[in-house]
């Protein structure tokens, strides 16, 4: 496969050049580009994925040198990311509907038989035995975020497959066994809000509420929507909403930030992954509630990063209308929560790539930026890598995937709408919906 789409790759770049009488140039469209990065950066997910679960490594090295010999542990958020993804590879006709059923079908199995704490999925497992490893020491239990991102790919996928084939239809059967396990209920500790974390060692020692605004929407949509576990809607307007508290009227760059992206602090925009994880399947297009405009909320957000880097005020190298967009990943003091207001001069290709439905325009330009040939040290067999910085003379050859999985996922959904589709097409996620008082 990888071969044939060299191949394919060659005769984009040949049958784009300019006139014979001209020198020839590797030109290549921008629906053909599109296409490329969803291509490397899906195989992320396929070639990359750990053997035995067939799930998403956390990172990888270009190299595949593991760092802390964790070529084995997974990401359950970042794989329900890597199941959307999957889903893109199919419709694109990266791989085979076959080939992704069987994936699907291997995953699903492996997500039967692995950890789980009161239905949650931890945030690592091992891969080779389904067991979860800590991801801090007290963070040894059921991660409910996490958990949510994994859910929200498990559905895209239920969607896609059930009115297929018999053994398709078994799939989808299997999923939905998955989603019903989850006790959302269950984590909000008899409060009216849900908690990110459970241990059967710590209990609720993490002692961590979510409240809006964050990349954390998904969690409390889900939970509404459960047939089996649902959240009363108090728990969503009481501890995601705080009771209102979560609407704001800031503005930044005479764009409004319309929720209150950080509570006891003045700065009004976070990284911008916050617009993209709980979006691959929840469609902002027209998502409204009595708290704010989906859609302005994540345009916005992604304009003002946009302009924050083309304002440019701490005088980075490199900050333009071609090259923006901050959130959390490498930075050369470690990982890093990379925004307006903690800005050390890096940028992350996720956070323009992953826009593309909310400013096509600048995201394109970002996108032939990246791949420009002068710039192939900044790219892999996987798409782009995590994070530079020009400033300081700094890049890292390595790979995150909860940075990598939204890159197709949400070029997919500015080109198709297709996990848009897909996952509001859920009667579940309408109920919940409904019930929390969105229109969409």
């Amino acid at each position: 496969m990888k071969l044939i789409y060299f191949l394919f790759v060659s005769v984009i770049l040949l049958s784009g050049c300019q006139s014979r009488q001209e020198p020839q140039q590797a030109v290549i469209s921008d629906d053909s580009l599109m296409t490329l990065a969803q291509y490397q950066t899906f195989q992320y997910f396929w070639d990359n994925a750990e053997p035995t679960s067939g799930l998403a490594r956390e990172r990888t090295h270009m190299d595949n040198i593991y760092p802390d010999n964790d070529q084995h542990i997974v990401t359950t958020g970042g794989s329900g990311f890597g199941l959307m993804a999957i889903l893109v590879g199919i419709e694109r006709g990266f791989i085979t509907r076959e080939q992704g059923f069987q994936r699907f079908n291997h995953i699903v199995h492996f997500l039967d038989t692995a950890d789980r704490f009161h239905g949650a999925w931890p945030h690592w497992l091992n891969g080779e035995t389904g067991k979860v490893k800590p991801f801090s020491p007290k963070d040894d239990g059921g991660d409910l975020v996490e958990t949510a991102f994994l859910v929200q790919g498990l559905l895209a996928v239920r969607e896609y497959f059930k009115d297929g084939n018999e053994d398709e239809k078994k799939l989808a059967a299997n999923i939905d066994e998955l989603w019903r396990g989850v006790e959302w209920d269950w984590y909000t500790n008899g409060k009216d809000v849900l908690y990110w974390h459970w241990s059967p060692a710590h209990n609720w020692e993490m002692n961590f509420p979510v409240g809006g605004y964050n990349e954390c929407l998904i969690m409390y949509v889900l939970a509404a929507s459960s047939p089996t576990h649902p959240i009363k809607p108090e728990v969503y307007h009481k501890g995601w909403a705080r009771s209102g508290a979560i609407k704001t009227d800031q503005k930044f760059y005479d764009l409004e930030t319309v929720l209150d992206h950080y509570e006891h602090n003045d700065f009004p925009v976070g990284p911008l992954f916050w617009a993209h994880y709980s979006y691959l399947g929840l469609d902002p297009r027209n998502l409204k509630d009595q708290y704010g405009d989906y859609w302005k909320l994540n345009q916005n957000h992604a304009l003002i990063h946009y302009r924050y880097c083309v304002d440019n005020p701490k005088n980075f190298e490199g900050y333009g209308e071609d090259c923006w967009g901050l959130t959390s990943s490498y930075s050369m003091i470690g990982y890093a929560g990379h925004n307006p207001s903690e800005d050390l001069g890096v940028i992350s290709p996720t956070a323009a790539l992953s826009s593309f439905p909310y400013t096509p325009e600048e995201s394109m330009k970002f996108l032939k930026f990246i791949y420009n040939p002068s710039r192939d040290s900044l790219v892999g067999d996987y798409g782009p890598y995590d994070a530079f910085s020009f400033s300081a003379k700094w890049y890292l050859p390595r790979y995150l995937a909860i940075d990598q999985g939204p890159i197709p996922v949400m070029i997919e959904n500015y080109r198709t709408g297709l996990l848009w589709k897909l996952f509001m097409n859920a009667p579940e996620v309408k109920e919940g919906l409904n019930k929390l008082g969105f229109t969409y």
